[in-house]
């Protein structure tokens, strides 16, 4: 990559549960307020806009930016499953990496209906078919909700491979509600045990509980990327830049490997975050805070070994040492990660840029990761798309 894109301004909604939510134009035009303000920018200063939602009609986009302002700016509408935030980020920076503009917003958000996410559009084919069949043939049918036998297969496989149990997940579930009393946006924010995530309710015999999976959640999130010239032009705090980033797509090993943690897109978070060390200069011993993609505390799991955080099989060690957490190598999801700060699917994305950028600035308040300079971030949507991207300080 060449010029660095500084991350300019965030800002994000309170997550909230369907139904105790704002509806979506409102919240995606706060966090879009918050992240003018917090860049110190006017709307008017703003070229291109990409707005990122699963659940919505063509155009919510517009919508929720004619909110803010009716400039007659580019607004592209992204959607990429659990992914789509951090793909509107990718757009965006992409635009201000190539001149094409010296500011761009991405903006993501998400009024979800309560319960397990389900297919929408029954009347045509759906784009989770062969998914679905590769894991109906792996872990069969059953009555577990589709997304819990993805992951909770995913972590199935780890477990048969490596020894992983389930007190392992429980430990993970059990670290995020820690992180996130600490997190005034966060959707859940009591501190619980590994003992009571393994209390609670089973929604796969031996595989996971209902603790072990996050939430369905409402909000929304929002970033302003800019060219180096514009910011010293405008006076904008240029201490967060992306020093890379990539998305990688499923490849046949997809299918091919027979195996749940692929399907869920190990090889593909693998994939990006090699490009992004390779392409920064920077490892994952570099690393200080990582924001990853923990719908499932098995995604978690799996996810530190994809990163190469820890070698394959070696997660279970990295849980049981702490690394995982404050006073350890490094510190995962300290926002409480989707399991407790919430996973509204287009915001999640930007949501983690929001954490990560606080926590470069050493404006991150009671979650701050001491001396962090170098963060990562991981988020993954299934059918499929994988971002990795490496911010830095300085």
């Amino acid at each position: 990559m060449s010029e660095k894109v500084i991350v300019a301004g965030v800002g994000m909604t309170k997550f909230a549960k369907p139904g105790q939510n704002a509806p979506y134009p409102e919240m995606g035009a706060e966090a879009v307020r918050a992240a003018l303000a917090d860049a110190g920018l006017d709307y008017s200063d703003v070229q291109q806009a990409y707005a990122g939602y699963v659940y919505g009609d063509s155009t919510c986009g517009q919508n929720v930016l004619y909110k803010v302002g009716m400039t007659g700016i580019p607004v592209v509408n992204v959607n990429n499953n659990c992914s789509t935030g951090s793909t509107a980020l990718y757009l965006a920076r992409q635009a201000v990496e190539a001149g094409i503009v010296d500011c761009a917003l991405a903006v993501g958000f998400e009024q979800m209906r309560p319960g397990a996410l389900g297919d929408v559009w029954t009347d045509r084919p759906s784009p989770f078919a062969d998914f679905d069949a590769e894991t109906d043939a792996l872990v069969g049918h059953g009555e577990v909700p589709l997304a819990l036998r993805y992951f909770g297969g995913a972590g199935k496989s780890h477990m048969e491979k490596h020894g992983t149990t389930l007190e392992d997940f429980a430990r993970i579930r059990a670290k995020a509600s820690r992180h996130a009393v600490n997190n005034p946006l966060a959707l859940f924010r009591t501190e619980i045990t590994p003992e009571e995530v393994l209390a609670s309710p089973v929604m796969w015999d031996g595989v996971m509980t209902r603790l072990m999976a996050c939430p369905p959640t409402c909000g929304a999130a929002a970033a302003l990327l800019v060219s180096p010239r514009f910011a010293k032009a405008h006076g904008i705090d240029a201490t967060v830049r992306i020093a890379g980033q990539a998305m990688t797509t499923d490849t046949r090993s997809t299918f091919d490997a027979h195996d749940m943690m692929q399907v869920v897109g190990y090889d593909m978070t693998a994939a990006a975050a090699r490009s992004v060390y390779e392409a920064t200069g920077i490892g994952a011993e570099d690393v200080d805070v990582v924001e990853l993609h923990d719908c499932f505390a098995q995604n978690e799991l799996i996810t530190y070994e994809g990163l190469g955080l820890c070698p394959e099989g070696g997660a279970q060690k990295f849980i049981a040492e702490g690394d995982n957490t404050y006073g350890g190598r490094y510190v995962t999801n300290p926002s409480g990660g989707l399991l407790s700060k919430g996973h509204p699917l287009g915001a999640t994305g930007l949501a983690q840029c929001y954490e990560l950028t606080r926590q470069l600035r050493g404006t991150a308040g009671p979650t701050q990761v001491e001396g962090a300079r170098i963060a990562l971030q991981h988020n993954l949507g299934l059918g499929g798309a994988c971002v990795v991207t490496m911010y830095q300080a300085g």
